[in-house]
């Protein structure tokens, strides 16, 4: 790999290492220099230029990147589009997060170029949260050492939570208000349907083995996937109320005790193959313990024995502290049967962007005379048909079209897209009055909407991905457009950032107005992809496309 300054006549087919201005527009670290950009930083007086250029046996940074996340990659896990020599693993569903430590560790020592980091083992995850993410370091890396580091099977993967009900019993003394013990149920119960299960009725009795067995036996013949008992009084020993009451009713006891703090209390059991833990007093706080790491894994039907709560020391320390608020009620909050929020504002989890993708759907096709281009017959779809099904391929969190003229014919024509749909009364005014419509109906948790014109039948999922890949405002890509051999195309994305002036603008006033105020802000994706340059408006474009066009790859 060479790296260093060169003439910048001299740089075009090089990667740019350093974002550079050039007559208003940013070109940004990694970009590919063309021969006009060549031409364009000499015409603006950049004489030289810091830029890489990989030799044979070099792989691209993204190429290497996704090789690696894709071998490291198990069930339950999705990669993103490599940008920037990164891609993201993100979890396809919620449950507990497996990853071999020991595999992580070889494959970063192999070249100093190649990372790849991951959430700890047996972390709880939602679905859309990143969990890890492979990085190539420099812009390339030799093949010898990829070839080497990247794994043979996967590494990591994410166990869904399948559990369908747990048991909870809690043991009375006199001591105990029944405020106490309601507010306990509530927690309890809270906790199960936060990890997909229901609560058996609860049940109570006297704090002694004997009416402790007995509801245990009758828990026990009702076959939840747990019972947890909550006793009135802490257990101390192996031969305490609860432990006792597991062994009378033929059960046996894994371990006493744990190094997680709040919850070195705890006791397992088995009774018939259903775990019983034995929760120590800390489970009547919604805060977290080591009560949820047991009950976690019990839940993704990952085995929990003496030696694995014995490695639970190393981040078993929970205690509150004043840097690092608790989550545990919130969390349970936003869980309630919703979505995850996209930010990192949940136990400071990062969760991949929630991006709207809008179909554009709603003009008149003044240019292509009577006729309306988005219901033109393609490839045995219409035009419209095919943009929509590109956009519900891609890693697009919802979809809204937007509709106007000809809307029942259009909303025909998309039969079967799994998307909502907007009205544009004001279609006539132009393609920006959809752009308004469509932001006006944007949920207020979405990160950035993906604008898409109706009439590209050829536009590939993958940009999408791409494009979706490179979002990332705090790094300065808060709008991203797609290039092909230099030309900018569509679909744009736009971060939520520009909504309001989305909202305020006027008139005809479209996406290329809001790049021209916010170059800063735009990152040109290139992509292989010709089909961001081609919108069918004319009848000699779609008569083109029907000859010689290219179908929109699956």
């Amino acid at each position: 790999m060479e790296f260093g300054p060169v003439p910048s006549v001299e740089s075009a087919g090089a990667i740019l290492a350093h974002s550079v201005r050039v007559q208003g527009q940013a070109f940004k670290k990694g970009r590919v220099l063309s021969a006009q950009d060549a031409k364009a930083l000499s015409v603006a007086g950049i004489k030289t230029v810091t830029v890489c250029r990989l030799d044979a046996d070099d792989v691209h940074e993204d190429e290497a990147a996704n090789a690696i996340a894709h071998a490291a990659r198990g069930t339950g896990i999705s990669c993103s589009a490599a940008f920037t020599g990164r891609v993201n693993l993100n979890a396809d569903r919620d449950g507990i997060l497996i990853v071999d430590p020991d595999r992580i560790a070889e494959l970063n020592v192999v070249d100093e170029g190649i990372t790849f980091a991951s959430l700890p083992p047996y972390s709880r995850v939602l679905a859309r949260q990143m969990v890890a993410t492979a990085k190539i370091i420099p812009f390339g890396v030799g093949r010898h050492n990829l070839d080497r580091a990247t794994p043979k099977s996967p590494m990591i993967e994410v166990r869904p939570f399948v559990a369908e009900r747990f048991s909870l019993v809690q043991t009375v003394l006199d001591s105990v208000k029944p405020t106490v013990l309601d507010k306990t149920e509530e927690i309890l119960s809270a906790r199960f349907e936060s990890l997909g299960a229901s609560a058996l009725t609860p049940v109570r009795c006297p704090h002694t083995t004997a009416d402790l067995a007995a509801v245990l036996k009758n828990q026990v013949g009702l076959k939840p996937n747990a019972i947890t008992i909550v006793g009135a009084s802490a257990i101390v020993d192996r031969r305490d109320v609860i432990p006792s009451a597991i062994e009378a009713i033929g059960g046996t006891i894994r371990h006493f005790g744990m190094p997680v703090d709040p919850g070195n209390l705890l006791l397992l059991g088995d009774v018939g193959g259903i775990p019983v833990i034995g929760a120590p007093g800390c489970v009547r706080s919604p805060k977290p313990n080591g009560y949820d790491w047991v009950l976690e894994r019990i839940a993704a039907g990952v085995s929990v024995d003496s030696r694995s709560i014995m490695a639970m020391g190393t981040g078993g320390l929970l205690k509150e502290i004043a840097s690092r608020p608790l989550p545990r009620a919130k969390a349970v909050t936003d869980r309630a049967g919703k979505e995850p929020k996209p930010a990192s504002d949940i136990e400071g989890r990062t969760f991949a962007p929630r991006i709207m993708g809008v179909l554009l759907a709603a003009g008149q096709s003044r240019r292509m005379g009577a006729r309306n281009k988005l219901l033109e017959d393609y490839s045995g779809a219409p035009i419209v048909h095919h943009a929509g099904s590109a956009l519900r391929r891609s890693r697009i969190s919802d979809i809204l079209v937007v509709l106007g003229h000809d809307a029942d014919a259009v909303r025909s024509a998309l039969d079967g897209l799994d998307a909502r749909f907007v009205h544009n009364t004001a279609y006539a005014d132009g393609m920006a009055s959809s752009v308004r419509a469509a932001t006006a109906a944007t949920p207020k948790d979405v990160d950035g909407i993906l604008f898409c014109l109706g009439d590209m039948p050829t536009i590939r999922p993958g940009t999408m991905d791409k494009l979706i890949a490179a979002f990332d405002p705090e790094e300065g890509r808060a709008i991203c457009v797609p290039t092909f051999e230099g030309q900018r195309g569509n679909p744009v994305l736009f971060s939520k950032r520009f909504f309001p002036e989305i909202l305020d603008s006027s008139g005809d006033v479209g996406a290329r107005r809001l790049m021209e105020r916010h170059p800063d802000d735009v990152a040109e994706v290139a992509v292989d992809d010709p089909g961001i340059l081609l919108d069918i408006d004319t009848p000699d474009k779609l008569a083109s496309l029907r000859d010689g066009g290219r179908k929109s790859d699956t």
